[in-house]
């Protein structure tokens, strides 16, 4: 089956954990001319097994799914070879979700409330290979590259991290910055969340990867 331009249509999967979502797409695509929808997955876990089935163009995935997640499931179909474009579909538009989303693969963002010619020509762009960015997501990536990545640690978190990694122990870190053993060792916990690490050396070692902190020069003196 083609399109009134003679051209074959865009094969369509849509991927989304609510029903009524994947219906109001699904309709939407089947009744644009140009596009066929080949099927609809409820998870990431699904998505991935259509796409190897029925080898769609095009795959509009939503992010937060139950089971396999849509970010999994990209990493999923890279790691299969599945040459299927991937335009992530989502309510959010939020850094979190838009880098992984992107380093992970994704050709494409778009919000799900996206005024459905934005929708169809994301698609159509996605299917060439393009980039597809709703405003409001590039205006994001534009000022994370604009502005530095927000302080992840605070300035007493970092003070505490250099004392630690000048090899102070808790109890010489809270004497020397004021404050209880017990404050330091909480600061501490919050620094090993924050850096996804789980002691001080490891602390140390992430903070100095990520430039948190920086080698001090040997004294000259």
């Amino acid at each position: 089956m083609s399109d009134h331009t003679g051209e074959a249509p865009i094969r369509l999967l849509i991927a989304d954990d609510h029903p009524i979502v994947r219906d109001g797409l699904s309709s939407m695509f089947a009744s644009a001319p140009g596009f066929e929808v080949l099927g609809e997955a409820s998870d990431g876990a699904a998505a991935v097994r259509l796409a190897q089935q029925l080898q769609p163009d095009v795959i509009l995935l939503d992010l937060r799914m139950p089971g396999m997640d849509g970010l999994s499931a990209i990493t999923e179909l890279n790691r299969l070879g599945v040459t299927a474009r991937v335009l992530v579909l989502t309510t959010y538009d939020t850094d979190t979700h838009v880098l992984p989303a992107i380093e992970a693969g994704a050709t494409g963002y778009l919000l799900k409330d996206s005024p459905r010619e934005e929708l169809l020509r994301g698609a159509r762009a996605a299917a060439k290979g393009e980039s597809v960015l709703s405003p409001s997501v590039a205006a994001r990536l534009m000022n994370r590259v604009r502005t530095p990545a927000p302080q992840l640690l605070s300035q007493r978190e970092l003070e505490i991290l250099e004392l630690v990694a000048a090899g102070n122990t808790n109890r010489e870190t809270a004497a020397r910055l004021f404050i209880t053993e017990a404050t330091v060792k909480s600061h501490l916990l919050n620094i090993y969340a924050k850096l996804g690490v789980k002691d001080r050396a490891a602390a140390v070692t992430e903070a100095f990867n990520r430039r948190l902190l920086v080698p001090r020069a040997p004294d000259q003196s």
